[in-house]
């Protein structure tokens, strides 16, 4: 996926919205969106009324980065990526959210320009919050603050083992630790684990800073070692174990 022009009102040069507008007839409910779990049939109706409801097509930009835009965003239909770009344009990608996730909140916490740009994965529906919504609905209500929180926290832990993987592991085994990470929300038992969809060799090459090369010659060798295997829909990590001890080993861990 290659870096999409930010669009700009002409009247500010801020960067807007895209995506089509929804009436009110057509949006829909909230009721997926994680963080607003156990939120009162009222008071979640309120917040839909306050949101702006956007669809976005395949690969269309939803925000850029270093825009000034302070809205919180539900992930309500479809899948989103959060994204940077070095300076020769090489796309790194920071992590995919899928329906019922959320993301801008950081922007919305400090007020500060957006830290990564967010591209829609496939077809697309968008709620946005704006910024003294948000902040009012965490100010009235703990657990939610508390959700953010842990998930600010979690951006925190995934941020530090990928700093520490890129600065102390080979290619090969960033790879490796990339399928683990993504194992872990597929989980089969107590030894195996399916990733759905099947990863696609330049997202992973995009996430741990390596070539689509090695990503394919990695999985070739972990299917040769009969530790994963290839599905129609999936790929299933068939030994857990397996994958984290080589992960490890090389950690020091």
């Amino acid at each position: 996926m290659k870096p999409i022009n930010p669009v700009r009102s002409p009247e500010t040069g801020e960067v807007v919205l895209t995506g089509d507008v929804m009436s009110d007839s057509e949006a829909s409910s909230l009721s997926g969106i994680r963080i607003l779990e156990g939120l009162g049939a009222s008071a979640l109706a309120e917040l839909e009324k306050a949101c702006k409801w956007r669809r976005y097509v395949d690969h269309e930009q939803i925000i850029d980065r270093q825009s000034d835009s302070t809205d919180v965003f539900f992930v309500v239909e479809g899948r989103v990526r959060i994204v940077n770009y070095s300076l020769s344009g090489k796309e790194i990608t920071l992590e995919d959210l899928t329906a019922g996730s959320h993301f801008g909140e950081l922007s919305a916490l400090d007020g500060q320009p957006r830290s990564a740009s967010v591209m829609s994965l496939d077809n697309c529906l968008i709620a946005a919050l704006s910024q003294d919504r948000f902040l009012t609905l965490l100010q009235g209500n703990s657990e939610i603050a508390f959700r953010v929180l842990r998930a600010l926290a979690g951006i925190i832990r995934n941020s530090t083992d990928r700093i520490m993987d890129l600065s102390t592991l080979a290619a090969n085994n960033r790879v490796q630790a990339d399928l683990l990470r993504q194992a872990r929300s597929g989980l089969i038992g107590e030894n195996q684990a399916e990733i759905r969809p099947i990863p696609v060799h330049g997202d992973i090459a995009s996430r741990v800073s390596t070539t689509r090369e090695t990503v394919a010659r990695v999985l070739s060798d972990l299917a040769r070692q009969d530790i994963v295997e290839r599905k129609k829909n999936a790929l299933l990590i068939k030994d857990l174990a397996q994958l984290r001890e080589m992960v490890e080993e090389v950690r020091g861990e």
